[in-house]
């Protein structure tokens, strides 16, 4: 019997948009990546070996995933699915900061989510979609979506949060498989089996042996010692 706060299936990936709409996946993307790079300037430094450094600015942070659309058990096309994704990238004359008159207006951010997980709000900055297999009359049944969000605003947070402790350190995330337990993960991610209530409490796990394969598990940063 499934215990309160154990999921029964994995849960799915979603993105959310400015307008309160959400976009369900319909398969949970297999890696994420972030990238977030900064801008130094090197001063010259006549007769030196390497010159000093200069922080200059930080730059946008970035998050790529590739999605699997697949309708082939429906029959139904997987274009209702893919223009979802296409919609990202009109402009929306209604959102704040537009002006008609002087022809400003953007596409609609959006936030990725997936179980305990969020992202930093984002645009659409790149998307590309490759249809992969067809019914015999043409229709589209399965696409890959490559998928580019670029950080909207300086809102401070890592690209990936824990939105229950509103922690902005960066996790991991691990999908169980069948034999692994949570203290089996602490040895593995921190030398150390004892430490498996941080992965209990990161994920509020009520019972560690209600956990299935398939669940999706934040795996949290050892907290930092300070000295007295």
């Amino acid at each position: 019997m499934l215990m309160p706060g154990i999921p029964g299936a994995p849960e799915k990936a979603e993105l959310r948009t400015e307008h309160k709409e959400v976009i369900p996946f319909l398969f949970n993307p297999a890696e994420l990546t972030i990238t977030k790079s900064a801008s130094w300037n090197a001063a010259e430094q006549k007769g030196g070996n390497s010159p000093e450094l200069r922080f200059s600015a930080g730059q946008p942070g970035t998050l790529t995933m590739s999605i699997t659309l697949d309708t082939t058990d429906l029959g139904t096309p997987v274009t209702a699915h893919t223009d979802l994704l296409l919609d990202l990238l009109k402009v929306d004359p209604k959102l704040p900061g537009a002006d008609q008159s002087r022809n400003k207006a953007r596409p609609p951010w959006v936030t990725f989510h997936w179980g305990p997980l969020h992202s930093f709000k984002a645009v659409v900055e790149r998307l590309q979609i490759k249809f992969t297999y067809f019914a015999a009359d043409g229709m589209p049944l399965r696409a890959k979506a490559d998928l580019a969000l670029k950080q909207f605003e300086d809102d401070a947070v890592k690209p990936l949060q824990n939105p229950t402790s509103h922690t902005p350190s960066l996790q991991t995330v691990h999908r169980l498989v069948a034999g692994e337990t949570l203290d089996r993960l602490a040895a593995r991610h921190y030398a150390d089996a004892t430490r498996w209530r941080l992965i209990a409490d990161a994920n509020k796990i009520m019972d560690p042996l209600a956990l299935r394969p398939g669940t999706m598990l934040i795996i949290p940063e050892l907290p930092v010692r300070r000295r007295g």
